[in-house]
C-alpha cells in the first residue's frame, strides 16, 4: 500500500553585505599665542642706619687728647705746679727767718732740693675697659612690590574636523525558496 508523502525542500537565503569604512580626519591648529607680562612696579625706600663712635675717653687715656682738652690739662697742671712752688718757697723763706732757733735750714734745703726723687715704673693697661662708646641705630628697607596681570590675547583656533561617513550595501545574493512536492 502506499502512503501518499509530502516532500519539502528550502534553501536558505543568504545576505551579501558590503561596507565601506567611513574615514574621519582631525587637525588641531596650534593656538596663535599672545602673552605679555608688564613688569611689576617695585618702590624700595630706606632710611640709612646711624654709627657713632665717641672715643674722647679713650683717646685721652693713650693720651691724644684734643686741643681744648691739652690746654685745660695743661692750665690744671700749671696752676698746681705753681700754687705747690709757691707754698715750698713760702715754707723756705719761713725756715730761713727762723735761722735763730738753730739748726741748718740752708744744708736741709739743699738735701730736699737737690736729689730727684724715684719715679715709678706706670705700668698701667691703656686705654682702659669701656672707654669707646658705641651706639648703633640700624636703617630700615621697606619694600613694596605691585605685581601687573598677564595680557592674554591668545586665539583659540577650532580643529579642522572633515568626516566621510561610511557605507553598507545590503543584497540578497541567494534568496531562500521552499519547494513542496507530493508524492502518491
Amino acid at each position: 500500500m502506499n502512503i501518499p508523502q509530502i516532500q519539502l525542500q528550502t534553501t536558505r537565503g543568504q545576505i551579501g553585505l558590503t561596507t565601506q569604512r567611513p574615514v574621519q580626519q582631525i587637525e588641531q591648529p596650534k593656538a596663535d599665542l599672545d602673552l605679555q607680562q608688564p613688569k611689576a612696579e617695585m618702590s624700595i625706600r630706606t632710611t640709612k642706619s646711624e654709627l657713632s663712635i665717641d672715643s674722647v675717653e679713650m683717646r685721652e687715656s693713650l693720651d691724644l687728647m684734643s686741643s681744648r682738652s691739652r690746654t685745660a690739662e695743661v692750665a690744671q697742671y700749671s696752676k698746681q705746679t705753681a700754687m705747690e712752688g709757691l707754698a715750698r718757697r713760702v715754707q723756705e723763706g719761713i725756715e730761713l727767718m727762723k735761722i735763730e732757733n738753730g739748726g741748718n735750714p740752708l744744708a736741709d734745703q739743699a738735701k730736699r732740693t737737690g736729689r730727684q726723687p724715684y719715679s715709678s715704673l706706670g705700668i698701667k693697661f691703656i686705654p682702659k675697659a669701656d672707654s669707646v662708646k658705641i651706639n648703633f641705630t640700624p636703617g630700615l628697607t621697606e619694600v613694596q612690590v605691585e605685581p601687573q596681570k598677564v595680557i592674554n590675547n591668545t586665539k583659540i583656533n577650532k580643529p579642522i574636523h572633515n568626516y566621510t561617513p561610511g557605507k553598507v550595501n545590503v543584497e540578497m545574493q541567494q534568496y531562500p525558496s521552499l519547494k513542496i512536492d507530493w508524492l502518491v
